[in-house]
């Protein structure tokens, strides 16, 4: 398979810069052969594109490309800090999903990062995951991701 800095060119995307933090913590941190990496807003040109809640003032379609730009802000986090190309796997996904009180459909929601890492790590690129709802998040944004990945090197 190709390395995943080429995969994610076959894939026709770019990424994007690192999200600045919104408050005091820092956008990934190595520790050992494991890079954690802090929960990611669905930033694009450092704008949300939506706000509000999953199944009221978002869709879900729309939430499942905003959790894909989670992960894509993730993977800019972590070739920041250690390279994309040092990842020799994804370990575990959080996504959190905004959600309506009657929504329940953020398995779905969170797809959207999760394959996207498949997309672009092939079979490293599964990973153990939880998909939470909960009532708010920061900046108002729909959906938010976290990523531990582990490094060669």
């Amino acid at each position: 398979m190709p390395s995943p800095s080429a995969r994610l060119a076959e894939l026709g995307l770019v990424l994007p810069p690192v999200v600045a933090p919104v408050a005091s913590y820092v956008p990934a941190r190595r520790s050992g052969s494991f890079v954690y990496v802090s929960g990611q807003l669905p930033m694009v040109d450092g704008v949300l594109p939506h706000t509000g809640k999953v199944g009221a003032d978002v869709s879900p379609e729309d939430a499942t490309e905003l959790a894909r730009a989670c992960a894509l802000n993730g993977l800019a986090a972590i070739d920041a800090l250690v390279g994309l190309d040092t990842v020799t796997g994804i370990v575990k996904l959080v996504g959190f999903v905004a959600s309506a009180p009657d929504f329940t459909g953020q398995p779905a929601v969170v797809n959207g990062a999760s394959n996207l890492l498949v997309d672009v790590f092939g079979e490293a690129g599964a990973h153990a995951r939880s998909a939470v709802g909960v009532a708010a998040l920061p900046l108002d944004a729909p959906v938010e991701v976290e990523l531990i990945v582990e490094v060669g090197g």
